[in-house]
């Protein structure tokens, strides 16, 4: 007993911090395996920071380089963050982007759980890979060819309204992609398609660290496929579904440009302008290079704002978080 004890207040003794050089030198090949991904995170994550800078000045391109033009450009300081906020398109751009979020979000975040959990409960080892293969083939395809298939699923003579038709719900063909108020949950439905198996993967990784004797006692218990979900699957993953969740919430902003842009027209843009399409018609086309800068850095300064709430709240509620 008195051993244990002072092995006890031994482990509990302040462990003294080793100088950085030693732990490198002792450590030197993890460092090294680190390396290409800090220069990789230096070049593409880091570095374009600088280009922040344009949003406060009045950056026009010229012949005289990109740097030498955005450090000799003029200050203007919140001019266009001001622009933007006192903008009439500003309230119509955040409605569609918050919109867009939130609906992708409650269709998008409990179905790669639940498609987890059902792929965990499928006995037959062919079925259940053939099945996780067909969920993840989505998101494999780029969005190009993506909405290249909700157009034709939606179309006048598409599988959608041919359904309608044939079930006598409607008479006449519904032209999906032409009313502004079925867009948020077109694109809702169709991020939910292509992302929830690849987000699958990693509830499943989840639920196959846990314990099977705790299974195998629940059933020697007579607790029932629904009980063991409910008891020790779901238990099990409330610290992935709270991490990811809020991953998810810190996008809030970030609708998505590629599903935006390649379904939206010019009779659904009052529903189907974002953030992401709106800085890149009038950072690329207009060529207001400062102000798309501008309206891109309030997205990603809101999205790490919510990040920071969001964890701490976590953190005080169940004790979970990010960091």
């Amino acid at each position: 007993m008195k051993t244990e004890l002072a092995l006890q207040k031994r482990s509990e003794l302040p462990i003294p911090r080793r100088k950085l050089w030693v732990t490198v030198k002792q450590q030197k090949y993890l460092f090294l395996m680190m390396l290409p991904a800090i220069v990789w995170a230096l070049i593409f994550a880091y570095t374009p920071m600088v280009g922040l800078y344009m949003s406060f000045v009045n950056y026009q391109p010229t012949l005289g380089g990109f740097w030498h033009t955005l450090f000799h450009s003029e200050f203007v300081g919140f001019k266009w963050f001001q622009y933007f906020f006192n903008n009439g398109d500003f309230l119509i751009v955040m409605r569609n982007t918050l919109a867009s979020t939130l609906i992708t979000l409650l269709f998008s975040f409990p179905m790669p759980i639940l498609i987890a959990i059902a792929i965990n409960e499928i006995r037959s080892v062919r079925f259940k890979k053939t099945v996780q293969t067909a969920s993840y083939l989505p998101y494999f395809i780029s969005w190009v060819i993506a909405a290249n298939i909700i157009v034709t699923l939606l179309s006048s003579d598409g599988a959608i309204n041919g359904i309608l038709k044939f079930l006598h719900i409607t008479r006449e063909s519904v032209l999906f992609l032409q009313h502004g108020s079925y867009f948020w949950w077109i694109v809702a439905i169709g991020n939910t398609w292509k992302d929830m198996g690849y987000n699958s993967i990693m509830y499943l990784a989840a639920i196959s660290s846990i314990n099977q004797e705790l299974y195998e006692a629940a059933k020697v218990d007579g607790a029932s496929r629904f009980k063991q979900i409910r008891y020790i699957t779901l238990p099990h993953l409330k610290p992935t579904i709270v991490i990811l969740l809020i991953l998810a919430l810190g996008g809030i902003l970030n609708a998505g440009f590629d599903q935006h842009f390649l379904l939206g027209n010019d009779l659904t843009r009052d529903y189907s302008d974002v953030l992401s399409t709106y800085s890149f018609r009038y950072g690329i086309q207009n060529g207001m290079f400062s102000y798309a800068s501008a309206v891109g850095m309030f997205s990603s300064v809101v999205a790490f704002i919510i990040v920071i709430i969001v964890n701490n709240i976590a953190k005080r509620l169940n004790g979970q978080s990010l960091f």
